[in-house]
């Protein structure tokens, strides 16, 4: 067992306090117990105020790479992690080929995390598109149409207290991944408070894309670590981003990219930030 402290001042009083617990006379042994547990809880309670942990991942409809349909894995995937905020790729909503299951809301109910869809097209009976979940409500939600020539792309934004989400799953082509930059772009331009994008962005790091991506965002997730194929990866084309201009406030403490080869064919990836 670890933990970890926020600063020097917490744990010199929990080394006093186990120092003190260790001399302590059988009758002080429970007095002194529950004033060492509530320390630590102190402590531990205002690191995860301070930490905000995002995650993408693409499950590809939870169809695993050994062909099994499997909400209770993606979502055993996301429960270990305890994120606030998860961007989801590849999702279907009542299309025929997932027995008519709305499966954002499948993994929502597996994760007790608040859905939010967002459907690129229609397809097979239903719908196809990306989603979030959340811990918290947010305070808005928007949607918008991406370009797509294959298909059409989407982005979902939702906004909480003190930064923005936004989950994208981008075009194959690279034309309509420049296109669809711009049009992320202004559409946060609008908004004053941190500004983060993930998701399958369809363009490994040496790419013209991301290049261009990286004059106005700050990639958070560490591009080193590959994400597809899920088994064995050797691309990185899942990210998360943040707009440069409007990430004050924040530092990344770790990133890194889940070791789930089964689950779906990307691997997920976690960044955790730290709020000043």
């Amino acid at each position: 067992m670890f933990f970890i402290f926020e600063g020097k001042e917490k744990k010199n009083e929990f080394i006093y306090l186990w120092r003190e617990f260790k001399q302590s006379k059988p009758d002080e042994y429970m007095k002194k117990t529950l004033l060492l547990l509530f320390t630590l809880l102190l402590a531990l309670s205002a690191q995860s105020q301070n930490s905000l942990r995002l995650m993408t991942y693409n499950i590809k409809n939870a169809n695993g790479m050994d062909d099994v349909c499997d909400f209770q894995r993606i979502a055993d995937v996301i429960n270990h992690i305890h994120p606030e905020v998860v961007a989801l790729q590849e999702l279907d909503s009542m299309t025929h080929r997932s027995g008519q299951k709305y499966v954002l809301g499948e993994i929502a109910g597996r994760t007790q995390m608040h859905a939010y869809f967002a459907p690129a097209i229609d397809y097979d009976g239903g719908k196809y598109g990306i989603g979030l979940l959340t811990k918290e409500i947010p305070v808005s939600l928007k949607t918008m149409t991406l370009p797509g020539r294959e298909e059409a792309r989407a982005l979902i934004m939702a906004e909480f207290d003190n930064y923005i989400y936004c989950c994208t799953h981008l075009s194959l082509t690279e034309e309509d991944r420049m296109a669809s930059l711009e049009l992320i772009k202004d559409f946060a331009a609008a908004h004053k408070k941190p500004f983060f994008l993930a998701g399958d962005l369809n363009a490994e790091p040496e790419s013209a894309f991301i290049k261009y991506l990286q004059q106005d965002f700050q990639i958070l997730s560490d591009v080193n670590q590959h994400t597809f194929p899920a088994p064995a990866p050797t691309e990185t084309i899942d990210y998360i981003t943040a707009l440069k201009q409007n990430m004050k406030g924040f530092t990344v403490t770790s990133a890194q990219v889940v070791n789930e080869p089964v689950a779906s064919d990307h691997r997920p990836l976690v960044v955790v930030l730290e709020q000043k």
